[in-house]
């Protein structure tokens, strides 16, 4: 039995429609992360940081990040909401604490979708063949794909799920087949150099090298739980998100695990890697392994997957915004919250989503503008998802939670808890300063000054809109009503 949209909505606003199924779900969530994007996002940072051994992390990472996706299954089960963690978050503690945790998510969504433009435009030049552009056509490159790729979530649900399938078909290819070729044909090493370090990490190897690296891969396995803030959209949504997260996320973490494999043992220099020398390792194996022109290929597939990537983002935080504005907790919310007569989706706040991540990115314009973004994003994700999970906690803490229809039973407290201290974790590493020779103090702190940022910009707005936020109690005691006594179980 679903949760019926017409009993949450406002009576201003039109209903949603059910128009994504598990196996779209499950694709969305997939393509968010993508392998392609995953890997490629994160291998040369994590090889340069810790050596080959650095493949460890991968596994290590998936298996945290699986504490973390079961937590949210078990939190979107019972409350199957447009908005994700905003809604649950306010649910188990309060209003405040649930309109903050939904804020820091729409800009962790806004930081993904700002920077994924920005790594289309980068591999732009290496896919057609041609010199890489300057600092500058690089940023106006990324704010012209920024505005396609909000006109192409304005063609609606169809638009989406056809790159979504089509990104699906290049993870194939581009990610297990490329792969399975350079383990078959182009190995340069035995398993063992999984064992070595190749001088990464200094003399202390663990601290210096292996915690900075598990701190990356948080940022490669990000993304499964953004289907859920679009959960009145999909059918049975207390059953089949949980699935699609759980399930999305294992098969990224398979695939990416294999990949990194394939390409550490098939990287010629790992001393290169680690002094500096080499920047781009994955592209540059793949080149030493295929040549320029199948190199050029897999940069067309890595472009595809960062293109569904943030369309996924953009779908995702569109829809967050809209549950802001459904509860006029949003200036402007009477705007953004009328849906599209067409497709009955929020073409309103995929605009202001694009206004929005223009200015992100010529704010973030630097000679890290990559690295910034995805840092930031990176910290406020956890910052996101560590709102939810802590509330969840509390209220297993003070036995006052009442699991849906996904239950863990008696393992739920362990799976939250481990949860939590991962969180905890990468909301340090990923916010910490780290000082390079010659950069900028204000690059090093980019990461705490943009969260500082989003939280006093937030508290001005919060002064705004507070008078409009409900009584936390009695929203959990409605919610809980309008549920079906399975979820109660």
């Amino acid at each position: 039995m679903t949760f019926p949209p017409e009993q949450i909505q406002d009576s201003t606003t039109a209903p949603l429609k059910r128009q994504f199924k598990m196996h779209d779900a499950f694709t969305l969530a997939f393509v968010y992360i993508s392998p392609i994007v995953a890997l490629y996002a994160v291998f040369g940072l994590i090889v340069q940081a810790a050596g080959p051994a650095g493949w460890w992390v991968f596994p290590v990472g998936l298996a945290l990040q699986l504490m973390i996706a079961l937590s949210l299954g078990i939190m979107v089960s019972r409350w199957p909401m447009q908005g994700g963690s905003y809604q649950w978050a306010r649910r188990m503690v309060g209003d405040n604490y649930g309109w903050m945790t939904g804020w820091f998510y729409l800009w962790t969504l806004i930081f993904v979708f700002a920077s994924n433009a920005y790594a289309i435009a980068s591999f732009l030049p290496a896919a057609l063949g041609i010199e890489p552009f300057s600092p500058t056509t690089q940023i106006f490159i990324a704010l012209v794909i920024i505005c396609v790729g909000t006109g192409l979530n304005l063609l609606g649900p169809a638009a989406l799920k056809f790159l979504g399938k089509l990104s699906l078909g290049a993870e194939i290819i581009g990610s297990l087949g490329l792969a399975t070729v350079l383990l078959i044909w182009h190995r340069k090493h035995d398993l063992s150099i999984l064992f070595e370090t190749a001088g990464a990490g200094g003399d202390n190897y663990v601290f210096g090298g292996l915690l900075v690296a598990v701190g990356f891969v948080g940022f490669a396995f990000a993304g499964f739980e953004s289907v859920c803030s679009m959960a009145e959209e999909i059918e049975e949504p207390e059953k089949n998100i949980p699935r699609a997260i759980t399930g999305a996320l294992f098969a990224i973490g398979l695939v990416v695990s294999y990949c990194a494999l394939a390409l550490i043992l098939a990287t010629p220099d790992f001393g290169a890697i680690v002094s500096g020398a080499v920047t781009d390792p994955a592209a540059s194996t793949i080149q030493d392994a295929f040549g320029p022109d199948i190199a050029r290929v897999f940069f067309i597939l890595v472009i595809v997957g960062f293109a569904a990537s943030m369309m996924m983002a953009q779908t995702s935080v569109s829809r967050v915004m809209w549950a802001f504005s459904r509860d006029k907790i949003l200036p402007g919310s009477n705007f953004l919250s009328k849906l599209s007569e067409r497709h009955g989706t929020p073409n309103r706040a995929v605009v202001i989503v694009g206004i929005v991540a223009i200015f992100v990115t010529l704010l973030a314009f630097s000679e890290r503008v990559y690295a910034t973004l995805i840092s930031s994003a990176t910290a406020s994700f956890y910052i996101t998802m560590g709102f939810a999970v802590f509330g969840l906690l509390f209220r297993i803490i003070i036995k006052k939670w009442k699991s849906g229809v996904f239950n863990l039973g008696m393992l739920t407290a362990p799976v939250v808890l481990t949860a939590t201290c991962w969180i905890l974790f990468e909301i340090a590493n990923s916010a910490w300063p780290r000082a390079v020779p010659g950069q900028a103090w204000y690059v090093t702190w980019a990461v705490f000054i943009g969260v500082s940022l989003i939280a006093f910009v937030g508290l001005l707005i919060w002064l705004t809109i507070r008078k409009n936020l409900r009584n936390a109690q009695s929203l959990s005691e409605s919610a809980d009503h309008m549920m079906p006594e399975a979820a109660h179980a």
